[in-house]
């Protein structure tokens, strides 16, 4: 089966379970989140722990999440798996110039620097707190609102440059 077959057999199993199974068919984004949540700490257990065949099962679990919200999305009619996936798509491209445009990565820290630089352009966020999730257990948020602190005073000397290519 190729991996086109089992996105598409995934698909369709989501969709039948929310029209047949009386659990799946009372789910909303509201209702269904904390499995999501959930599913993403055991996604994290597992990696941490170097188990892959774990990580593999809890990604399945995960990516089931993301279909079912997705599914949840397009029944409203914001688009659907298909949106989800493009949308990613387009972002990751335009947040990685040194891989699809001329410019040029000094290091890990410098992409780490210009991505945040990009969504501020992009996304027209202000300040480095924009968007931490409210939701993130403390210690997450904690963490996120300390790396962005950071950032203020660690912005490496060259972060980008043109490289030159067309």
């Amino acid at each position: 089966m190729s991996l086109a077959e089992a996105l598409l057999d995934l698909q369709e199993l989501t969709r039948q379970l929310r029209r047949e199974c009386p659990w799946d068919r009372e789910q909303t984004a509201r209702t269904i989140v904390p499995h999501t949540v959930e599913e993403a700490y055991e996604v994290a257990d597992a990696a941490l722990a170097g188990d892959a065949v774990e990580l593999r099962g809890e990604l399945g679990d995960l990516l089931f999440q993301v279909y079912f919200l997705a599914l949840l999305l397009e029944e409203k009619g914001y688009g659907g798996l298909e949106e989800v996936a493009r949308g990613v798509h387009e972002k990751l491209v335009r947040r990685h110039p040194h891989v699809f445009r001329d410019a040029e990565a000094a290091s890990a820290g410098a992409v780490r620097l210009r991505w945040e630089e990009l969504k501020t352009e992009q996304e027209g966020r202000e300040g480095i707190f924009h968007d931490v999730p409210e939701a993130l257990p403390a210690l997450l948020q904690a963490r996120k609102v300390q790396r962005r602190a950071a950032t203020v005073t660690r912005k490496p000397q060259v972060a980008y440059a043109s490289a030159g290519r067309s």
